[in-house]
């Protein structure tokens, strides 16, 4: 067993960190008030080859591997982690379903540009009627001809409003999970709209929009995979998304706890600072703690992914325990903070409202609880999926 980062690894940790530190950080208050990021913060992450880290540089991008992608997430997150979700859906939400199932030319003409930052996408499979239960979409794709007919609405998409490559599910065939198909769609394309924009109650800096489809065309050649196999394409997309998300979770709770530490130092009570008080110390304690075994599952998980083995099962481990760690780390800093905490003045407030969603989208800590438990027992494969990154 090795319990170190390679040397590869520790120049993507110091580059990101240098670059969130000095770019990303100073701009987040700012960006989670206003409810956008600068654009040119894609374009220069790209340029890094961090908006396809995982994608073979013949693609345009870093050729890394998935623990890479876990660093970079987290360094982004414990920044800002609205940048972080934009990140994350960008590369595991859309370049891997392409780069995995996508044909050369799909590669060519889509995958190059999203890893090099000069698109973006977003993931549309969540709907009205259908979080959780993926499987019972009720998105329609028609043939017609040379073409695609889809008809339908798609909500919680993160990216919806900026996203110029999206990744789309629709029933080409009968119910259940093999009458789903993959589809790539893009800006512009005829019957293709944004509806309601959401109001969320944290990573305010990531647009999360309803994507709506009335008679939009697709040409034939935008199928994704093979028909009837969207559902495959979806389940693998999110084992890896799902590690994203436990990074970007760790990124979070990484602030929270940094952010309390430097406050609990400072911050004078009784004669001395409240780092000295048992009570402060014993919640550090508890928050290192979680944070480094939640890391620890993401690596884990990440590295399997990288030998080629299925990941189901590590991936919804690493989510949940990361999600739940980081919303209980916020928490605890709240406190530590006290009245404090509570005000936008200080950024553990915005700790605390970004830290919920990560035990929400791409699957909640419930189904991944219910994912866990079929693997343990023995049960039948996963047909559950996101509820909030559809949102991705």
């Amino acid at each position: 067993m090795e319990f170190t980062l390679r040397e590869e690894h520790r120049l993507v940790q110091s580059t990101v960190r240098e670059w969130a530190t000095a770019r990303l950080l100073p701009r987040a208050a700012e960006m989670d008030r206003s409810g956008t990021y600068p654009r040119e913060f894609i374009r220069e992450l790209g340029e890094m080859g961090l908006t396809g880290v995982f994608i073979p540089e013949e693609y345009g991008g870093g050729g890394m591997d998935t623990v890479s992608y876990c660093i970079v997430i987290e360094e982004i997150a414990r920044a800002e982690a609205a940048l972080a979700a934009v990140l994350s859906v960008n590369n595991s939400l859309d370049c891997f379903p392409i780069f995995a199932f996508g044909t050369e030319a799909q590669k060519r003409t889509y995958l190059t540009e999203l890893a090099r930052g000069r698109k973006l996408g977003c993931y549309c499979l969540t709907e009205p009627t259908a979080g959780s239960d993926a499987a019972s979409l009720r998105t329609t794709a028609r043939r017609d001809g040379d073409h695609w007919v889809l008809n339908g609405t798609k909500i919680f998409v993160t990216n919806g409003v900026e996203a110029d490559v999206l990744i789309v599910y629709a029933r080409t065939g009968g119910d259940g999970a093999r009458g789903i198909s993959a589809f790539i769609a893009e800006r512009g394309d005829p019957g293709l709209s944004v509806g309601k924009i959401e109001r969320k109650l944290g990573i305010h800096a990531s647009s999360t929009a309803e994507i709506v489809l009335q008679d939009c065309r697709l040409p034939a050649a935008r199928l994704l995979g093979e028909e009837g196999a969207g559902f495959a394409v979806a389940m693998a997309t999110l084992d890896g998304g799902r590690i994203g998300i436990a990074a970007q979770a760790l990124g979070i709770a990484r602030a929270a706890l940094e952010d309390a530490v430097a406050y609990a130092k400072d911050r004078r009570q009784f004669g001395r600072a409240i780092a000295e008080f048992q009570a402060t110390q014993w919640k550090i304690a508890d928050m290192a703690t979680r944070i480094q075994a939640g890391r620890l599952l993401m690596y884990r998980a990440a590295w399997i992914r990288d030998q080629g083995r299925r990941h189901t099962l590590e991936a919804s481990m690493a989510k949940l325990f990361a999600s739940e760690t980081a919303m209980w780390a916020a928490t605890q800093a709240v406190q530590i903070f006290g009245g404090y905490g509570y005000i936008q003045d200080y950024p553990v407030e915005r700790h605390f409202r970004d830290a919920k969603i990560t035990e929400i989208y791409e699957g909640t800590s419930e189904v991944q609880r219910l994912v866990i438990a079929r693997s343990v027992l023995g049960g039948h494969h996963d047909t559950t999926a996101s509820d909030g990154r559809g949102q991705a």
